[in-house]
């Protein structure tokens, strides 16, 4: 990239010229730069334009940004921007950096301010070259100060994919392409799982220098942030890539992604319970942001699981035993019912209350416990929540806060401050399968030799075996009969809706196993966890792995 732009005074108006061509003018001394010039003239003061830029300025506007740019005019294309300082060093690494040339920019129809527009172009660097191509779009605003009418910068006018403080480059890699594998050597590529696109990327700045591979010749975007996964948008020249085993299973994976598509904003997770293999990861829709690994919000009540655990660790309730369930109960000046009011007969079992999800049975049983950070240990020292997990790629571990009072009242049915993603929930399910916790990971441990987090203690073999129970009920004939009905083996499932403020509908949540293989899922605004969440986990859980 060069700075070639020339400055012309031309009857008292500032013309930018690059290559003999103008594009771009403005008006510096008042009127309309035209004849009759005088002294009162030059020193009146300056028309400053208000109002959203008409259909005219938007075109010129973005006409001469573009012209600028293609000609490789960094300096007068940023002159153009509403945010010179940051446009000037963008525009200038597309060609410097990036080694883009060839540039060619062809706009399409405007809506109001707003100009889309193609880019074609070509990238070279050492000898290599091939064509970009990509679309983006820009906005036309007026100038706060000038009342011009002026780009409104945004790193994606240069590219969609770049962020702030982020660079367009091209050159050797930093790190060799991998070509990642499940569990049995199935190769696995974001074309035929769109979900694994991001976290394969991450798989390879972390591990590609150790995977044996070589580098090859790629256009790229670094990241803003240290620890944040560049983003390659071209290969010119592919080096050796090196091999990476993960956990991963490809039909379950497959499952994963066939079940997301059926949902808007959904998410699924399965894990394997002997060994804390993360069997698939699959969210829809994709993004930078791993919702099912990274997110964070209230489980509803698949926590009775934990809740559960807890309350049979502390011999308060048994799995055949009696316990009551209103409609309503009180705790601490808050109330709490269950859904649509229900109340279970007297004489029933905790299992029943487990396996209908009474919300009622547990409150009940709050005074009992004699600890209201009870809960937020038994997360911590059982089943792994909050510490640090190192999966291989970022995660959220979970958050169960030692709460008072109502607030932990809440928390025992997965509202409150609990903060959960799929990856949490699944492996909360695999360590009630198996009465252990072992820490989800997506690449072998063997692999560099990290430090997985282990849990205090592990559930006796009698509370497993009672949890296990209450599951295989849920599954059999409780809230979870209808999405587990297909799936076969040895099966438990729980159900969750989670309340969220401001949001009319529930979320849809769902955790269930079927032999050695445990899912869980969410889907926003999904309603009760059978109805949206369930036949996601169902679908996955019927792929094994």
């Amino acid at each position: 990239m060069h700075s070639g732009a020339k400055v012309a005074v031309v009857g008292g108006v500032f013309v930018l010229v690059a290559g003999g061509i103008g594009y771009g003018a403005y008006g510096m001394l008042g009127g309309d730069g035209g004849g009759g010039g005088g002294i009162a003239a030059q020193n009146a003061t300056p028309e400053v334009r208000t109002g959203p830029p008409s259909a005219e300025e938007t075109a010129e506007t973005a006409k001469g940004f573009f012209d600028a740019w293609a000609a490789g005019d960094a300096a007068g294309a940023a002159l153009l921007t509403n945010n010179e300082a940051e446009a000037e060093p963008v525009l200038t690494s597309y060609g410097e950096a990036a080694h883009i040339g060839e540039v060619k920019i062809t706009p399409g129809p405007a809506v109001g301010t707003k100009v889309p527009y193609t880019v074609s172009a070509t990238v070279a660097f050492g000898g290599k070259s091939k064509p970009l191509t990509y679309a983006s779009e820009l906005t036309v605003v007026r100038g706060l100060t000038t009342g011009k009418a002026l780009v409104d910068w945004e790193p994606t006018v240069v590219h969609p994919k770049l962020t702030k403080g982020a660079t367009l480059r091209t050159g050797e890699s930093s790190t060799p392409q991998i070509e990642a594998v499940d569990h049995n050597g199935a190769v696995l590529t974001k074309e035929k799982y769109p979900s694994l696109g991001p976290i394969l990327e991450t798989l390879r700045q972390k591990y590609g220098a150790v995977s044996g591979g070589s580098p090859g010749i790629e256009t790229w975007i670094e990241a803003a942030e240290d620890g944040q996964p560049d983003t390659t948008l071209l290969t010119l020249a592919k080096g050796t890539p090196g091999k990476l085993q993960t956990t991963l299973d490809a039909g379950a994976q497959a499952a994963a992604e066939r079940a997301v598509k059926k949902y808007a904003q959904s998410s699924v997770v399965a894990v394997k319970p002997s060994t804390g293999a993360i069997r698939a990861v699959a969210n829809n829709p994709v993004t930078e942001f791993n919702v099912a690994l990274q997110g964070k919000q209230a489980p509803g009540s698949t926590l009775k699981i934990v809740t559960a655990a807890l309350l049979l660790e502390k011999g308060l309730v048994t799995a055949n035993g009696v316990t009551e369930c209103p409609k309503e109960a009180m705790y601490q000046g808050r109330s709490f019912h269950n859904l649509k009011h229900f109340a279970l007969p007297d004489g029933s079992t905790f299992t029943q209350s487990f396996a209908r999800s009474c919300n009622t049975a547990l409150i009940k049983l709050i005074d009992d416990t004699k600890d209201d950070a009870a809960l937020a240990k038994e997360a911590r020292d059982v089943f792994g929540i909050g510490l640090d997990w190192k999966t291989g790629v970022v995660t959220s571990d979970g958050s169960v806060p030692e709460e008072v009072g109502g607030e932990a009242a809440a928390q025992y049915i997965g509202q409150g401050t609990v903060q959960m993603n799929v990856l949490n929930m699944a492996s909360i399910t695999a360590t009630a399968r198996t009465g252990t916790f072992r820490q989800p990971v997506i690449v072998p441990q063997s692999l560099d030799d990290r430090q997985l987090a282990t849990a205090a203690r592990s559930l006796s073999p009698a509370v497993t075996q009672q949890l296990n129970t209450m599951m295989r009920a849920t599954a059999a004939w409780g809230t979870g009969a209808r999405s587990m009905a297909t799936v076969g083996g040895d099966k438990g499932a729980k159900t969750g809706s989670a309340e969220v403020d401001g949001q009319e509908t529930s979320n849809s949540w769902f955790t269930g196993f079927s032999n050695d293989l445990a899912a869980a899922a969410v889907v926003q605004t999904g309603g009760h966890g059978g109805d949206a969440a369930g036949p996601v986990v169902a679908e996955v859980l019927r792929a094994g792995g």
